[in-house]
This record gives C-alpha cells, structure tokens and sequence, in this order.
C-alpha cells in the first residue's frame, strides 16, 4: 500500500531561508546605522552654520543678535523685533533658555534671519523662531553666562537623543557632560532620555 509523505522543510532549505532572514536585518540594520550618521553629520553641519551666522553678524553690526540696543536695531536690520526683557547692548545674551518671546535669548534666530544669515523664517519671533535638528530635538536659542564666564555664549539644544548627546561630547569635547565646551546638565548618557546639550560657540 502506498504511504503518502509528510510535506515539511528540509534541513537545507530552513537554513537557506535563515540565511536569507540573516542578511535582510543586516542590511535594515546596516542602513539604519547610515541614516542616524547622515542626521549627525547634519546636526553638526547645523551647529557650524549657526557659529558661523553668529560670528559674521558680530562683524557686520559690532553687536550680538538678540542683545541690540533698541536705538540702533531700526539701523542695522529691517523689521527686526527688539527684545523687551533684559538689557540690551551689554555684550551678553541674558536669561537662559528661550521660554519667552521677547527675552533676549529669544531674540537670537529672528535677529540673523532678518540679516539674512541663517535660513527660516525671517518674520518668526522669539519661540517661534526655534527650529528642529536633524538629528531630533531642537534649538532652543543661544545664551550668555553658563560655562561660568558672563560673556561666553553657548549653543542651546533641548529634546536631544542620549546617544547623539553622548556623540557630540565624545567626538568634539572631553567626553564628560559635566565639564568642558559641550554642558549636558544631569547627564548620566542613558541612551533612551532626551536632553539638553548646552554647545559653547
């Protein structure tokens, strides 16, 4: 009497199948890899252009965006909005992280979009004008008086991925988030948190 055979996988053919499994999350892990380089490369990329934003309208006005005088700011830039909190013209970029509109720290990205040095929207004030990384986060704006000097400036960036945080202290400062050029308050590097990354200009 004819036995009829169980149908089933052979040894050979579950492991060509495995095989092929294996080098398709390789390749989407591979490529991954590829695309958060990209958005560091670009993050970094972002940080330089706003340095060099920064430094050109020094050289041009003989001022710091967001800290203008009120009686010169007509001069110097068209339909640019002054700050209404702190005190302008002091050579610092006072109070802190941008939560308010018209705080100096605020003022920042307004003030070089309408010299035209850096890209956005030349109208958007104070909050408004913060702008994404490529990397995720955002930056907040730029401020004097973190890194115990008054008159130093630094880079402000919120919601930052731990392990970019963690990159950029690493590649570009003394890989500690406590000390240095790169300040990332209470940060123990945990991949998973976002944080706040404070980036000396």
């Amino acid at each position: 009497m004819y036995k009829k055979r169980s149908s089933g996988f052979t040894l050979v053919e579950i492991a060509i199948v495995m095989v092929i499994i294996g080098l398709l999350l390789g390749g989407a892990l591979k490529g991954q890899q590829m695309i958060e380089n990209a958005r560091y490369k670009a993050l970094k990329s972002e940080v330089k252009e706003i340095q060099a934003a920064l430094y050109s309208f020094i050289d041009i006005y003989g001022s710091l965006p967001g800290d203008i005088p009120d009686d010169r700011l007509s001069t110097l830039l068209v339909d640019a909005t002054p700050a209404q909190i702190g005190t302008q013209g002091d050579g610092r970029v006072t109070l802190g992280f941008c939560n308010n509109g018209n705080e100096e720290s605020c003022m920042v990205f307004h003030h070089l979009r309408q010299a035209g040095l850096l890209n956005g929207d030349a109208t958007a004030v104070g909050i408004a004008s913060q702008f994404d990384t490529s990397a995720g986060g955002f930056f907040n704006g730029i401020s004097s008086g973190w890194l115990g000097n008054d008159n130093d400036l630094v880079l402000i960036m919120q919601d930052i991925p731990g392990e970019v945080a963690q990159r950029l202290d690493t590649e570009l400062d003394d890989g500690d988030g406590r000390t240095g050029s790169i300040i990332c308050p209470g940060c123990t590097w945990a991949n998973d948190q976002l944080r706040d990354v404070l980036l000396e200009l």
